[in-house]
């Protein structure tokens, strides 16, 4: 045993040094580190800035000792195969140590002569004991991936600061790494159909469509970073595979502050999986219903011995019938990352994605709602009106790279850019015409082509940190962005042709020859802005967040809008009330130059909404359970809706109308007893045109239930979680057009669905998970009236997913 007393490190070890003492270890079996020279007692208590990347205990905790300037010698064998989160920002040695312990079953406590010392924790029977989690915080917030929870540690997408859900003074949803996984969300859809207060309508079987609050969700960010989806044509967006992604998070109402020109409905921020200082990763196999098969391959780790180098790659595969005839998707995605410690202030990040989906047999707006007497037509869930050479490709990638420095004075900077296409390659025909009862039935089948892509350029520098005044310290953000979106497409128009017995129908016609484009799509958008965010703390329980955001916003080529100098202001005030409770209360706004034209052909004006919001926050266990119940509030002044159409101009023509929104939202995630998770929300709204009281967006239901749950059984039978939930949705209506009676109106009258799951841990690295969807097999539609037809949902369906973890 060696008795070597601490020693005074003045610069990072060689990597031969670490290997000699990895050697020295090896051989004696019990060594004492030395950690850095002893300090004054009353200096560890100070806080400084840190930033440290995750790496193995033993090393992180070398390079605290460094920075802090204290003393903690310790056995290796407490440390061994132990990994230490990464974590950033202003802490005490005490509140430090915390962190990188956390969840190693190891604290620290400081000795009467100012040095610290390493004891493990003792476990006892009478006290509740949450599940561990690994928290690594970066400028996006915590990273959810290993947490096991259903709820985020901080978050960042609202206001660009670091805050805890409860401190944040809006509504934010996370839908984690761990809920991903236990319900086998593996797509975009998957997820905003477990997200409280978001509903997923899908007009046919490969375009989908997400509303919040009364409004479609055309604001995606990913890392923080806006990128405006064009058109659902363009989108690929709503296909997105979450192998890439740690986790999703939703703003709620109005969120120009960060996004800029959008809708006021909700901004979807997808973050994406970071490396780790340590080898780690799965493989999984999957097989369900409808020869329903998916792999997964996902791994990272440190690419030299000092982990300063680090990557992550991760790709999925999934080949899939449906409960439709002839129609197959095959989805393919890769990602890969690498960071670089430039110095232990700067990281600097590389990244690339790709996913596409190529469908067959693609269903063209559904099915028609009536024949030709005015009856409403029945079909069974698995006819398919899809051509079986119909397709409906869409792809998108990107490239991005990001630079992060920590200054000594505790500010942080990144730099980020991005580079993104969404494109997407449609050949679609399907028979959805109204069935001619005098006629044998017969129907029409129409056709088109289009094609095109949007090229994306996005780059962001902004900085934050911490500054004095009046006595207190305050957070202050700065950043300016801007990016380029060029959408350019080809349309060869749509014929519709006769065709035989509606109800015969078996997918079976020749491909049409179409010919030179009939119309071209050219739209580039321009955007500038500049924004700052402070939060302000008078008193150690009141906060006050003051933002605003400077937006030049440029739409040319094909259609023409500009908007200068356009001001989005935020906010907001968090008082605490007690230990557990905060009240807040929020305002903010959002504007959206139009793309549509009034009836006398003139674009509108951009539609402007500001967004109310206040309500009751609630924190339990440090965080690991988290509430909210909120009333919100949306005002628009030029609200498009739907007028006419212009056969002369082949296009929809709108009016401005004014419009509210008001509702309520509640909502629980995370972890209530030890392992028992929980992800629930209630949402109510309704909007109404302000000339008349008429209700508008009724497609969209005015009551949503989500309420989903795992629970992982106590002691002999704790290799065993079990799990489900519940969609809710309320009474749905749309006016639409009767072949015999005109217009009228067509409903779908409220339903459940119920999802359960089950997991067996069969081994520490091995798991097999059952998930069940629609249990009771439920009719239900996902579109209603949508060019006069109608969408069914999924019937019962199960995946079996074996899932090994290294």
């Amino acid at each position: 045993m060696s008795n070597r007393q601490p020693s005074t490190f003045r610069s990072k070890p060689s990597a031969l040094a670490i290997a000699l003492k990895a050697i020295l270890v090896g051989s004696t079996g019990l060594a004492i580190t030395p950690l850095s020279v002893s300090v004054l007692a009353q200096e560890t208590a100070a806080a400084r800035s840190y930033n440290l990347p995750s790496a193995p205990l033993e090393e992180a905790l070398n390079r605290f000792a460094q920075q802090a300037g204290i003393t903690l010698p310790f056995d290796p064998a407490l440390v061994a195969g132990k990994q230490a989160p990464a974590f950033k920002g202003r802490y005490s040695v005490g509140e430090a140590l915390a962190l990188l312990l956390a969840g190693s079953g190891l604290s620290a406590t400081q000795n009467d002569n100012g040095t610290w010392s390493l004891v493990a924790t003792r476990q006892t029977s009478d006290v509740m004991s949450l599940d561990a989690m690994t928290v690594v915080d970066n400028q996006l917030g915590t990273i959810t991936e290993n947490t096991k929870s259903y709820t985020p540690g901080v978050i960042a997408s609202a206001t660009k600061l670091v805050l805890t859900p409860r401190e944040t003074p809006q509504s934010v949803t996370v839908v984690t790494r761990q809920h991903m996984d236990d319900f086998n969300l593996t797509n975009m859809d998957k997820v905003m159909q477990h997200t409280p207060g978001v509903t997923v309508t899908t007009y046919d079987s490969d375009r989908s469509e997400y509303y919040a609050r009364g409004f479609a969700i055309t604001n995606f960010q990913y890392d923080g970073i806006p990128i405006q989806r064009n058109s659902q044509y363009s989108s690929g967006n709503a296909l997105s595979d979450m192998i890439t992604y740690d986790r999703v998070e939703i703003i709620k109402g109005a969120s120009g502050l960060t996004t800029g020109a959008g809708t006021p409905g909700a901004t979807l921020n997808l973050v994406r999986k970071k490396p780790t200082a340590y080898l780690s990763g799965h493989a999984t196999a999957e097989a369900g219903s409808w020869d329903n098969y998916r792999t997964e391959w996902d791994v990272g780790g440190p690419l030299n011995e000092s982990a300063s180098i680090r990557g992550r790659v991760a790709s999925a595969f999934q080949d899939r019938q449906s409960f439709q005839d002839h129609y197959k998707r095959l989805n393919k995605a890769y990602y890969g990352i690498l960071e670089i410690d430039l110095s232990p202030e700067t990281l600097l990040t590389f990244g690339a994605d790709y996913n596409k989906t190529i469908p067959t047999g693609s269903n063209w707006n559904g099915v028609p709602l009536f024949d030709s007497k005015g009856n409403t037509v029945h079909v069974t869930r698995s006819f398919n009106p899809g051509a079986s050479w119909s397709t409906y490709e869409q792809y998108t990638h990107s490239l991005f790279t990001q630079l992060d420095h920590n200054f000594d004075n505790g500010w942080v900077s990144r730099t980020y850019y991005t580079y993104q296409v969404n494109g997407y390659d449609a050949q679609l025909g399907s028979a959805n015409g109204i069935p001619n009862v005098d006629n044998g039935n017969s129907t029409t089948f129409i056709s088109g082509q289009y094609r095109g892509k949007t090229k994306s350029h996005a780059v962001e520098l902004y900085a934050s940190g911490p500054f004095e005044l009046f006595g207190r310290e305050h957070e202050l953000v700065i950043g300016a962005s801007a990016y380029r979106n060029h959408w350019k497409g080809k349309n060869w128009g749509s014929t519709r042709i006769a065709t035989g017995d509606f109800y015969d129908w078996l997918g079976e016609i020749k491909k049409r020859d179409w010919g030179k484009p009939t119309s071209h799509l050219d739209e580039l958008t321009n955007q500038r802005a500049i924004y700052a965010t402070a939060r302000f703390k008078p008193t150690d329980d009141l906060s006050l967040i003051i933002g605003s955001r400077i937006t030049d916003y440029h739409l040319t080529r094909d259609k023409n809008s500009r908007s200068s100098g356009e001001v989005t202001p935020f906010a907001g005030v968090v008082y605490d009330l007690n230990k557990n409770f905060s009240a807040y209360a929020s305002y903010t706004s959002i504007f959206l130059p139009s793309r549509y034209l009034d009836t006398k052909g003139q674009l509108l004006n951009p539609d402007e909404g500001d967004s109310y919001e206040t309500g009751i926050k609630g924190e339990w266990f440090d965080g690991h359970l988290n509430a909210n119940l909120s009333y919100f509030e949306i005002r628009e002044s030029d609200r498009a809706e739907y007028a006419a159409y212009d056969y002369s101009r082949n296009d929809s023509l709108y009016e401005a109308v004014k419009a509210k929104t008001k509702g309520i939202e509640a909502e629980i995630s995370g972890e209530i007893f030890p392992g028992w998770n929980i992800q629930a929300g209630y949402t109510y709204k309704t909007i109404r045109r302000d000339k008349d009281n008429h209700k508008l967006s009724t497609q969209e239901p005015e009551q949503i239930v989500k309420l989903y749950m795992t629970y992982r059984l106590p002691g002999r039978w704790n290799k065993f979680t079990i799990g489900g939930g519940a969609n809710y949705q309320g009474t749905t209506w749309r006016d639409v057009t009767n072949p015999v009676g005109g217009s009228e109106q067509y409903r779908q009258e409220a339903f459940w669905l119920v999802n359960v799951m089950s997991k067996y841990q069969m081994t520490d690295k091995l798991s097999a998970t059952l998930n069940i969807n629609n249990l009771f097999d439920n009719y239900y539609y996902t579109n209603i009236g949508n060019v006069n037809t109608k969408a069914y949902g999924e019937p019962r369906n199960m995946m079996l997913t074996t899932r090994w973890d290294f």
